[in-house]
């Protein structure tokens, strides 16, 4: 039952997630909220639920702090190499504006602090308000500069009716499956764990990143397959920056703390900054990020993968 655990866990995470941000938005429609504020809030948020839900869910079980830390290393590093690099494949780079860059640098400070907290072993809980802090600051500043730029909003039309109460029963619905997916999935990873003879940082930089990197994953390529290859990138960016500074920043607030071990020094956390290191300089400097280095991307993740399992 274990396997089925997972794969019912990453189910209800996803719908649940959807459900949440399509409540929210028929809410915001219905008082009318500024698209544009929707999208830097309510759909940011939405987008992050599962990460939210797993990280605090495994701050609850012993050990769980390895899966924790293991789950957002791994999704960023799926986010980049596997999630980037397949939308580089289908054509989806474009020359970077002055919005990806900004990303590119908040995915840069976001990744260094990750880093320095690594090999400090811990993130504490003043480091965590810290974070909190900075990701309010980042997102004001991209919502002022989108709204006095007139950046064009996305269409964030809600699939369901604007009846009110409908919306709130599924704003609530959406939230209840993400917590109780949360919770299904956490069971079937330390029984997964306990059956193999797993550890917990292993299975937080497979099964947990892969699974909670689904909705990224399925809203890039679709994104690259439509051409809009600002909204892939920008995708990943704001995902990694939420992951690290939101969903690590408000684990180690609720936790009192978080420990980080030091096997993620000896590989992991480096190829996390390589690999954004890489992408974000690129981006930086102008560069088109195309098909080669897509495919060695999508390459060196898979190696990666084979790497952690043996």
């Amino acid at each position: 039952m274990d396997e089925i655990y997972v794969i019912l866990g990453f189910i209800l995470l996803i719908m649940g997630a959807e459900g949440f941000v399509q409540g929210a938005v028929a809410l915001a429609s219905k008082f009318r909220v500024p698209p544009l504020l929707v999208g830097f809030t309510i759909v940011a948020l939405g987008t992050s639920l599962p990460e939210l839900a797993v990280v605090l869910e495994a701050l609850d079980t012993d050990g769980g702090d390895d899966i924790a830390i293991g789950g957002i290393i791994g999704s960023n590093i799926s986010n980049v190499m596997l999630v980037l690099g397949s939308a580089a494949l289908l054509g989806a780079s474009e020359y970077p504006g002055r919005g990806i860059r900004r990303d590119a640098v908040a995915v840069l400070i976001a990744t260094l602090i990750l880093v320095g907290a690594t090999l400090f072993g811990s993130i504490s809980q003043l480091l965590g308000v810290f974070m909190i802090f900075l990701l309010i600051a980042f997102y004001a500043y991209s919502y002022n500069h989108a709204k006095n730029h007139n950046v064009p909003p996305e269409n964030e039309n809600s699939m369901i009716s604007n009846n009110l109460y409908f919306a709130i029963i599924v704003l609530f619905g959406g939230g209840v499956m993400v917590w109780l997916g949360a919770d299904l999935l956490m069971t079937g990873v330390i029984g997964v764990m306990d059956k193999y003879g797993i550890s917990q940082s292993v299975i937080g930089l497979t099964i947990v990143a892969l699974g909670t990197s689904l909705p990224e994953f399925a809203v890039t390529v679709i994104s690259a397959l439509r051409g809009h290859g600002g909204v892939a990138l920008g995708n990943v960016l704001g995902s990694n920056v939420m992951n690290i500074l939101g969903i690590l920043g408000i684990a180690s607030v609720i936790g009192g703390g978080v420990v980080i071990s030091s096997n993620f020094a000896q590989r992991d956390i480096w190829l996390l900054l390589l690999s954004s290191g890489l992408v974000c300089g690129m981006l930086l400097d102008n560069r088109e990020i195309g098909r080669g280095v897509g495919l060695s991307m999508v390459l060196g993740y898979l190696t990666y993968m084979a790497l952690l399992f043996s």
